[in-house]
């Protein structure tokens, strides 16, 4: 079984394998098309400060709690959603203006509110499997908090990369 302390480095790490991506892509070209197809860098970046926020107010809403969904209402309920492109670009639309060193330092901060979560929540909030519904089951320190990232779009980051 995971621990606390497992969790907390597996966030450590993947906050360091962030500025080292960071480094690799450049501030230069964050705000060039090409990591995901026409949106930049900063936009991607943007992309997962939303979705990691959401998964910030969920911890913070309790085993129980629900929280809003962010988005209009007309998209529905996540269960009912068909096309997660439209949220996507709703989320797109929502953040496009923000400025490269605003998105940056909030996803820099994020990593220490995750970090800050998970040390300040009691042992069966962490290790008792179900406490989270949104866990379909699992315990919270097996949260894998970064997949989206890698899963769904280091992929087209990594090719970006090695096409320039």
């Amino acid at each position: 079984m995971k621990t606390r302390a497992d969790l907390l480095d597996h966030i450590r790490r993947e906050h360091a394998a962030w500025r080292a991506l960071l480094a690799e892509v450049g501030e230069d070209r964050m705000e060039e098309p090409g990591p995901m197809g026409d949106w930049t860098f900063k936009d991607l970046a943007a992309h997962l400060l939303f979705w990691n926020e959401r998964t910030i107010a969920r911890i913070e809403a309790g085993p129980g709690g629900r929280i809003p969904f962010p988005w209009p209402a007309s998209f529905g309920d996540e269960d009912e959603i068909e096309d997660w492109d439209e949220v996507n670009a709703w989320i797109y639309e929502q953040h496009r203006q923000l400025p490269l060193r605003d998105v940056l330092a909030d996803k820099d901060r994020q990593y220490e509110r995750f970090e800050q979560l998970i040390e300040a929540l009691p042992d069966d909030a962490l290790l008792t499997p179900g406490h989270f519904e949104w866990m379909g089951g699992r315990a919270l320190v097996e949260a894998q908090f970064f997949g989206h990232l890698h899963e769904e779009h280091m992929p087209s980051i990594q090719a970006w990369l090695a096409s320039r």
